[in-house]
């Protein structure tokens, strides 16, 4: 007898619950439909995760021995790499239905039984699990083999009406009437609008072509109001993309679309609106890839699509949720933002899924409701999600999929309704690879993939300035930057794009106070990082006017002179316009700072400007000789 190579104690219970959807489905609502042909038959029925690890079993155990019932635990490992040739691990390599028959299995223990297994995939699909149906009596190809195909197909049909069925149209279909409403009939569900958002394996199959998001006109020649107006479950013909005849029937939605009159709505949308609101339309200035990314969330912020935005960290990923969210008809009900790395691991499940009194050690004795409910019929922003764990995601997974919750410590479900947008500063793709992050979890955040340019990047750089400073300053400030700063910003890397610019602006503008912020109230982390983006280019290229030049040269100094007690390292100073600064003081290590202050009546911006340093670093100079 090999070893049995098995998941830890501890990790088969995370793994029941993951796929605990799967597992509910296949047993209790397509198993029963075939329990005459099972109970007759001797067969064992196995289901496995995509990773080939055993879900559950059911059947008649009586022809296996104690060691051979072990393979049949929950966790244990039925992959080819392991085991060699058998149904499940053939079934999981090749994506297809396949029969291993006794001494076709690898192992020499596997070789009392035949085996035939189907792969199961889900909505997007992706490989969900596998179905077995193993026996020790030898069956003909064509009853074990279809068998098991009808089974799985049975399962994935169920999952997609089990998802959909509540809110969408359900249209099933064929090349004949008499199996329209058959396992092997083809599924489609398409929204309101007409936008198919799901469809089995076998619908493709029969159509020859990708349904994903496509509309039902432009597959079917029949038109969508007519079709949404057909009686339920009377047969209909549905001629489709010019070339074929096929029959169908329909399923409206078992919710109503139309909700019923909620006052709480009435008074929710009375709310006032904030004038400082970053709406879609100010996240643009011309950039094509924002321009693209704004067009391509409009279009789907009403559908029952999730979006994940991708970009790197300050690109704006949480203003451009906020202004999605107030686009939506979702605006009057609450966006609830979660970074997901800034929660510690050990209570983002508490956090998110909410938790009945008294569930834990430290438990409020009041309960929580969670985040997730707490965005109840609004947006619910997840924030570098790559961060969330493992064990977390599992959990997430399934309230995505059944959109309901569980409480920590409670047994009641409850309803979620939710606009779901992910964000991402690191490639989900290659967490997926390394094992970091569910493959399962990544297709169901991923239904629109958006990504946002760094700034560095962007086309609109110059009016972006301008907006932001906007945002910013005050009426008593000058209205825009003056054109030397936006040239110099144009060469910064902004390695925190957006919100080091804002940053910098808030810093500038206070050292400004009233007047046109000069080179000397930019802070000086600033500048080092235009030294440090120059090293690597042509100096005369980058820094080609006069003003760029003298900013490579004050960065330098920031960077590599010494400094000095009170003169901070800025441009000369007979380089500036005359009206832009007074006369400079000539000064060194023994000047008298207070006589100074006194003489420009403590007034911060002049003396700054009479000294040629910066007013950070006055400031520390005053406040080390103790004037103010």
């Amino acid at each position: 007898m090999p070893d049995i190579e098995t998941l830890p104690q501890g990790e088969i219970e995370s793994l029941k619950e993951e796929h605990h959807y799967l597992v509910q489905t296949t047993g209790n609502e397509v198993l029963p439909y075939y329990e005459n042909i099972l109970s007759n038959s001797q067969c064992m029925i196995m289901l496995t995760d995509s990773r080939g690890q055993m879900l559950n079993s059911w059947g008649d155990q009586r022809f296996l021995n104690k060691e051979q019932k072990a393979f049949l635990n929950p966790g244990t490992y039925w992959g080819e790499a392991v085991n060699g040739t058998n149904a499940i691990g053939t079934a999981m390599e090749l994506g297809q239905a396949v029969q291993v028959q006794k001494d076709e299995h690898f192992l020499k223990s596997n070789r009392f039984m035949v085996g035939s297994a189907a792969p199961i995939f889900n909505v997007n699909h992706d490989l969900l699990g596998v179905l077995d149906v193993s026996s020790d009596t030898y069956l003909p190809h064509s009853y074990t083999l279809g068998l098991v195909k009808l089974m799985s197909q049975a399962v994935e049909n169920r999952l997609i009406v089990k998802m959909f069925s509540a809110e969408n149209f359900m249209l099933s279909f064929n090349t004949n009437f008499d199996n329209i409403d058959s396992q092997w009939a083809g599924l489609i569900v398409f929204n309101e609008d007409g936008t198919i958002i799901s469809a089995n394996c076998r619908a493709e199959l029969l159509l020859g072509q990708n349904l994903a998001l496509a509309h039902i006109s432009d597959i079917f020649d029949y038109p969508l109001r007519d079709l949404k107006n057909h009686p339920d479950s009377m047969p209909l013909k549905l001629p489709a993309l010019g070339r074929f005849q096929m029959h169908g029937i329909l399923r409206r939605p078992e919710k109503k679309i139309v909700q019923a009159l909620d006052f709480r709505q009435r008074h929710l949308k009375k709310r006032p609106v904030d004038s400082n609101l970053i709406t879609l339309e100010r996240l643009s200035f011309g950039d094509q890839l924002v321009d693209r990314a704004v067009a391509q969330a409009k279009k789907v912020i009403e559908k029952d699509i999730p979006i994940l935005i991708a970009g790197e960290t300050g690109v704006g990923k949480e203003v451009f949720v906020s202004a999605l969210h107030e686009f939506s008809s979702r605006r009057s009900y609450p966006l609830v933002a979660v970074n997901c790395a800034a929660i510690p691991a050990e209570l983002v499940e508490s956090e998110l899924f909410g938790y009945e009194k008294g569930a834990f050690t430290g438990a409020s004795n009041k309960g929580s409701i969670g985040l997730i409910r707490k965005a109840h019929r609004g947006t619910l922003f997840l924030d570098e999600i790559g961060e969330m764990p493992l064990k977390v995601q599992a959990r997430l997974l399934r309230v995505l999929q059944e959109r309901k919750v569980v409480p920590l410590g409670s047994t009641e479900a409850f309803p979620v309704d939710i606009k779901l947008i992910s964000a991402t500063n690191r490639s989900l793709r290659d967490d997926v690879e390394q094992g970091l992050f569910r493959q399962d979890l990544y297709y169901r955040v991923s239904g629109l993939n958006l990504e946002l340019p760094p700034l560095r990047k962007r086309q609109d750089r110059e009016a972006l300035f301008q907006e932001v400073y906007q945002l910013f300053s005050t009426p008593e400030q000058p209205s825009k930057l003056s054109a030397e700063i936006v040239n110099l910003f144009m060469q910064h890397p902004w390695p925190g794009n957006l919100r080091q610019l804002a940053s910098v602006l808030q810093i500038a503008l206070a050292m400004a106070e009233n007047e046109v912020i000069q080179l000397w109230d930019l802070p000086d982390d600033f500048l080092s990082d235009i030294h440090k983006s120059s090293v690597d280019r042509d100096t005369e290229t980058v820094f080609g006017d006069e003003s760029a030049q003298r900013m490579a040269e004050m960065g330098a100094l920031v960077r590599h002179a010494a400094p000095s007690p009170i003169r901070d390292a800025l441009p000369v100073r007979e380089s500036w316009p005359a009206e832009a600064a007074p006369e400079p003081i000539e000064t060194d290590a023994e000047v008298d700072l207070l006589l100074l202050f006194q003489q420009h009546k403590g007034n911060i911006s002049s003396l700054a400007k009479a000294l040629s340093i910066s007013r950070n670093t006055l400031y520390k100079r005053l406040k080390a000789e103790g004037i103010r």
